[in-house]
């Protein structure tokens, strides 16, 4: 029998650092943004980058890209949603 190889997504030079928010974190970035969790793009939870930092159905990942301008990184937010089959 052969193993497979496991690959740690989160070592990957273009997956960028995810976070995954407290509760009391998430409700303080909707309520900053006066949005509802909908309003935010979405991520799958069978997303191989959901799966590896343990997001689930309901949560908010927060995504930090390294800037190559005058900022030093930007910050995305995605909701983390089942798929649908």
């Amino acid at each position: 029998m052969t193993k497979k190889k496991r690959i740690d997504v989160l070592l990957h030079k273009f997956v960028p650092k995810h976070v995954l928010l407290t509760k009391e974190e998430s409700q303080n970035l909707l309520e900053k943004y006066r949005i509802d969790v909908n309003d935010l793009p979405q991520i799958f939870e069978k997303d191989p980058v959901a799966i590896a930092i343990g997001a689930k159905e309901g949560d908010i990942v927060k995504i930090i890209r390294d800037s190559n301008t005058t900022v030093k990184s930007v910050d995305y937010f995605r909701y983390v949603k089942k798929e649908k089959v």
